[in-house]
C-alpha cells in the first residue's frame, strides 16, 4: 500500500490554482481526498470551471487558515516559496506538504524519466517525449511543460511519463523516484529563492536523483564541472550515462569528429550531426541525453536517428521568427538566466543587436563579457530597473538603449540593424515585471517584429 493510499478520504489543501494545483485537485477527488484549493491571486476562469465540474471547493484572493491547517496532506504550487509564513508553519504543525510530481508518482505505475536542469531541460524534455512517441511507446509529457502530471494520470494514465521538473518542484518531493534521471546541467539560478547561495540550488537539483537505487539512470553532462565535482562528494547508486563533447565515454554518449557515439552495455549507436535539426552544441549535448533515454526503453536505431532529423524545435527556444531587409529576428524569450543566454550569443554568427532584461534573479553577468565584446553590436535593455545591465555592459557596448516596452524594443531594434545582423531577444532574466510569462513575452516580440 503506498503513501497515497493511507490517506484516502483524508483532507487535501492544494494551495495554488494554476495548471498543477487544479490537477493535483482532480487527482485527489479521484483517488478519494477531501479537496480544498485555495489561491492568494485569482483563479482563471478556465480552472473554476474545471472545480466547479468536479465538485471541488475552493477560494481565490486569500488563504483561511483555519480551512489551511485542518489538512492531513498539503500539495503546494511550486511558485509558492518554502519559507513563507503558511507554509512554514504547517511543517511547524506536522503537516506534509509535497509537490504535484510527489503527489501524482503515487497513483501511477508509469516508468518515470524525470528531466531537470538549468537549461535545455525543455528542449530535451520535448525531444524525448517525441523519440518515444515516434518509437511507438506509449508516452506522456507532463510536468513543468505542458499539461498537469497529476491530471494526466488522473484522466489519461500512461505507460511513460517524461517529465520536466525545476528545482522548486524537486525541493517538494519525498519518495518520487523517476527510473531514468536526467540532469542536463547546473548553472546559478534562481539565487533569490535559495538564501543566495549556489550550493543550496544544487543540492535541490540532485534531489532527482535521491531515492533512485542500482536499477536506475542518471544521465548527466560529464563536461559540467558543477556535476561532477558534486558526484565526486556525493555519489549515488544510479546506474551514471554521462555525455560529453570533450572526451570519449566508455559508456554513455560523445562526440568524435560530427558524429554523436552512443554506448550502452556494448549496444552502439552512431549519428551525424549534419543530420539534427537542432542548431548550436549544447544541442548537441541535449540530443545525446534524449537519445541515451530512447536507447535504454529499447527505442530502435532508425527510428531514433530519423526522429532527430525531424524534430521542429522549441518555441520561444532560439526561434527564428522572420527575416525583414536581411534581418534575422530571434526569439530567445525562454533564456531567463546567463547561462542560457551565453548559448544564445555562442551561436550568433552575425553582428547582433540584443534585447536584455526583466526582472533580476541575482545574476552575474561577468560570464557574458568575451561573448558580447566580440559578438554584440548594441544592446537593447528591456525593463523596469535596467541599472545593473547597464552596470555591465555600459562601458562594452557601443550603443545601449534603455525601454520599457516590447513595441518600443523591436523599434528601436528595426532602426539600428544593418543588413546580415541578428536581433535576438535573450532576457537573461525572469519575465514578471513587464509581462505574464516568459511565453507572453516571446509571444510580444514575434507580433511586434510581424507588424514592422
Amino acid at each position: 500500500m503506498t503513501a497515497g493510499q493511507k490517506e484516502k478520504r483524508a483532507r487535501l489543501v492544494v494551495l495554488g490554482g494554476g495548471e498543477s494545483g487544479i490537477g493535483a485537485a482532480i487527482l485527489g477527488r479521484k483517488e478519494g481526498f477531501e479537496v480544498f484549493v485555495s489561491d492568494k491571486g485569482r483563479i482563471k476562469e478556465k480552472y473554476k470551471n474545471v472545480l466547479e465540474q468536479y465538485e471541488i471547493i475552493w477560494e481565490e484572493g486569500q488563504h483561511s487558515a483555519e480551512k489551511i491547517y485542518s489538512a492531513d496532506l498539503v500539495m503546494k504550487s511550486p511558485g509558492i516559496p518554502d519559507r513563507v509564513p503558511l507554509v512554514t508553519e504547517l511543517v511547524k504543525r506536522g503537516i506534509p506538504v509535497i509537490s504535484e510530481i510527489e503527489f501524482a508518482a503515487q497513483y501511477t505505475d508509469a516508468q518515470l524519466i524525470g528531466i531537470t536542469g538549468s537549461n535545455g531541460k525543455t528542449t530535451t524534455t520535448m525531444l524525448t517525449y517525441h523519440l518515444l512517441k515516434n518509437g511507438g511507446l506509449d508516452a506522456g509529457m507532463a510536468g513543468n511543460i505542458g499539461d498537469s502530471f497529476a491530471q494526466m494520470v488522473a484522466e489519461d494514465d500512461k505507460k511513460y511519463f517524461v517529465l520536466e521538473i525545476s528545482s522548486f518542484q524537486l525541493d517538494g518531493i519525498v519518495s518520487f523516484r523517476p527510473g531514468i534521471a536526467v540532469i542536463t546541467n547546473i548553472t546559478p539560478d534562481h539565487l533569490d529563492r535559495y538564501d543566495y547561495k549556489f550550493e543550496n540550488y544544487i543540492a535541490s537539483k540532485f534531489r532527482i536523483a535521491m531515492n533512485q537505487t542500482a536499477e536506475d539512470y542518471l544521465i548527466y553532462d560529464a563536461d559540467d564541472e558543477v556535476i561532477t565535482d558534486w558526484l565526486a562528494k556525493h555519489p549515488v547508486p544510479s546506474r551514471l550515462l554521462p555525455f560529453s563533447l570533450e572526451k570519449k565515454i566508455e559508456n554513455g554518449a560523445y562526440l568524435k569528429g560530427d558524429k554523436i557515439i552512443l554506448t550502452i552495455d556494448n549496444d552502439q549507436i552512431t549519428m551525424s550531426t549534419d543530420t539534427l535539426t537542432l542548431e548550436g552544441k549544447h544541442n548537441v549535448k541535449n540530443t545525446m541525453a534524449a537519445s541515451l533515454v530512447a536507447q535504454l526503453v529499447k527505442v530502435r536505431k532508425k527510428t531514433i536517428r530519423e526522429s532527430l532529423e525531424n524534430f521542429q524545435g522549441v518555441e520561444h527556444r532560439l526561434e527564428k521568427v522572420l527575416k525583414i531587409q536581411n534581418v534575422q529576428y530571434i526569439n530567445d524569450s525562454k533564456a531567463t538566466n546567463v547561462n542560457a543566454v551565453l548559448y544564445a550569443l555562442d551561436s550568433m554568427t552575425a553582428p547582433t543587436v540584443w534585447i536584455v532584461g526583466g526582472e533580476d534573479k541575482g545574476n552575474d553577468y561577468t560570464a557574458l563579457m568575451p561573448l558580447v565584446r566580440e559578438k554584440v553590436k548594441a544592446i537593447i535593455c528591456l525593463g523596469l530597473d535596467n541599472s545593473k545591465i547597464i552596470e555591465a555592459f555600459g562601458k562594452v557596448a557601443d550603443l545601449m538603449v534603455e525601454t520599457q516596452s516590447m513595441e518600443e524594443a523591436v523599434k528601436i531594434a528595426y532602426k539600428i540593424a544593418e543588413k546580415g545582423d541578428n536581433v535576438l531577444l535573450s532576457p537573461a532574466c525572469a519575465s514578471f515585471d513587464l509581462f505574464e510569462s516568459y511565453e507572453d513575452r516571446g509571444d510580444q516580440f514575434k507580433a511586434a517584429v510581424k507588424r514592422l
